[in-house]
């Protein structure tokens, strides 16, 4: 996987930055959401899995959480939470007028249903 291979060429630093926001203030979505993205790039998926979990639980309208947390149910295969996620992350995309995420969400959705 290059991208886990890129990671680890940037060392811990980004990793640790990100891990030390986090631990001064764990309610941030965004450092969140970046930490998430870097366990995934480093191969974490353990990591990334409960931290976009626990992100979509948390804070709902942080509508890129829903992306990133489908394709990685799908990686995991894990196909019908994948599907949910999609749909769930759609819902709010539509209420918030978040039109790049839903855009990235009804692709997905549409990908998923012609590989079926």
């Amino acid at each position: 996987m290059s991208e886990e291979k890129d990671a680890q060429q940037q060392g811990p630093d980004r990793l640790a930055a990100l891990q030390s926001f986090y631990e001064e203030d764990p309610d941030d979505a965004f450092t969140r959401f970046g930490l998430a993205r870097e366990h995934l790039k480093r191969g974490h998926a353990d990591e990334a899995l409960a931290l976009f979990e626990a992100l979509a639980e948390d804070e709902p309208g942080y509508t890129g959480t829903y992306y990133h947390l489908g394709k990685l149910y799908e990686h995991l295969g894990r196909p019908e939470e994948a599907r949910s996620t999609y749909e769930a992350g759609v819902e709010v995309c539509e209420e918030q007028g978040a039109t790049k995420d839903l855009s990235e969400l009804r692709d997905a959705l549409m990908r998923m249903k012609a590989e079926w």
